[in-house]
């Protein structure tokens, strides 16, 4: 990922210095596990950790020469702790290392995206509970709908977000799953107890069985949700970006003082965190499909799988973090118009309410079919003439024959549409 959507935290994690520590960690741990089975000597695994010493600049270099980055990793180690490097890699393939390591990584990737996730979670509640009351119009297919509670918006991402913060927690066991089981997943050299001794040293879980590989299958999983939870985003990235049209302007992101909008446009307040947010869904999915694909390998394993995540996987738990914090950034300090949400309702003279006419005639008895009739042809009357719903309603001698003044009025109460809202609340708050 390049370095614009990398936050700190999380890109530590994935950086080429941190995945060789692991690596090291790895080896060390087997040689402890190995020493308890007392097939090496004792008090090898003290004296590596003591003398180990890894050099990213230096791997590299070597793996000019090697074109196998397991095989450098091994050979630069082994110079810094001379005659106990006999022990290293016992009974391991590259895949050892580098799937358990992997699983590892994605572990505590996954920590750091719940934390933020949880905390947009709570910022996101409480835009909730702040706009609960405020009015504002609902959309359908983009046109005016019904009179709608601003907060719903921000109750129905919070279920969303709760939903998919619970997907992920409990996926943790699932994807974050190592194996130290040699190179074609026998255990030929040493019994499984290593590879459980390593796996619960470290955190994870490990594989009940495997191949040379752990199973793609639960990488796949990992990018689904991942996608998922940017595709949630993405919508609601997409909603501030069409309440923060200037038709519309009912809620913009922030804009912050020395920011500019446009190399051309002076007076511009672009959207550009919540389109940026929008793209960025936009990898999550590719590389979700990707990572399906990596899932059909040969026999016991290829590596064709191999390049494809070293790209896809480490770029998918970044950005979905960046996503987060930008996210939470954007709610967090949303301008909010609630003015001109009244104006946005009052901009279709009152036909939000048509419903609403149309059940009053129900309830007094009208044929659905006829009430519909009635009430479609003051609405098209409104459509056509530019007048206002309630004022043709009023006037309508059809609707007065069923419906008496007060009974009228009743209709065009707006906070009857949010008399139910609290209940509503109660199921997730």
């Amino acid at each position: 990922m390049i370095a614009r959507y990398i936050p700190r935290e999380i890109g530590k994690i994935w950086s080429e210095e941190e995945k060789f520590k692991r690596f090291l960690e790895i080896e060390i741990l087997l040689v402890e596990a190995l020493e308890k089975k007392k097939l090496i000597p004792k008090g090898v695994s003290v004296r590596i950790r003591k003398k180990a010493n890894i050099s990213v600049e230096r791997i590299k270099k070597i793996e000019k020469k090697t074109r196998h980055d397991i095989v450098a990793f091994l050979e630069n180690l082994s110079s810094s702790i001379g005659k106990d490097a006999q022990y290293l890699h016992y009974g391991l393939t590259s895949s050892d290392l580098l799937d358990t390591a992997l699983s590892w990584q994605i572990k505590d990737s996954l920590k750091i995206i719940l934390k933020d996730l949880g905390i947009l979670i709570r910022e996101v509640k409480g835009k909730a509970l702040k706009y609960k009351d405020t009015l504002c119009i609902a959309r359908t297919h983009g046109v005016h709908a019904e009179i709608y509670s601003f907060g719903l918006k921000f109750l129905y991402l919070y279920n969303d977000l709760k939903r998919e913060y619970d997907l992920l927690k409990q996926s943790i066991n699932i994807i974050s799953t190592g194996k130290i089981s040699g190179a074609v997943g026998t255990f030929v050299y040493f019994s499984p107890w290593v590879e459980e001794y390593i796996c619960k040293k470290i955190g994870i879980g490990f594989s009940a069985v495997s191949t040379q590989i752990v199973s793609r299958e639960r990488f796949a999983y990992y990018l689904s949700l991942l996608a998922l939870l940017g595709s949630t985003l993405e919508r609601f990235a997409t909603e501030i970006r069409h309440l923060h049209r200037t038709e519309v302007n009912e809620a913009k992101e922030p804009f912050y003082r020395g920011q500019t909008g446009s190399s051309a446009m002076p007076h511009k307040q672009n959207p550009i965190i919540c389109e940026r947010i929008c793209g960025l869904a936009r990898i999550l999915r590719g590389n979700m499909l990707a990572s399906y694909e990596n899932i059909n390998l040969w026999h016991e394993r290829d590596i064709s799988h191999s390049s494809c995540e070293r790209i896809i996987i480490p770029d998918s738990s970044i950005v979905i973090d960046y996503m987060l914090r930008k996210m939470t950034e954007v709610i967090k300090n949303l301008r909010v118009n609630t003015s001109n949400m009244m104006k946005n309702i009052e901009l279709n003279r009152g036909l939000v309410f048509s419903q609403r006419a149309l059940l009053k005639l129900m309830e007094k008895g009208v044929e659905r079919i006829k009430a519909y009739e009635i009430i479609q042809n003051i609405s098209l009357r409104v459509i056509n003439n530019k007048s206002n719903f309630r004022k043709e309603a009023k006037h309508d001698k059809r609707l007065k024959r069923y419906l008496s003044e007060k009974e009228l009025e009743d209709i065009f109460i707006p906070y009857n549409y949010l008399k139910n809202i609290d209940k509503i609340y109660k199921r997730l708050i």
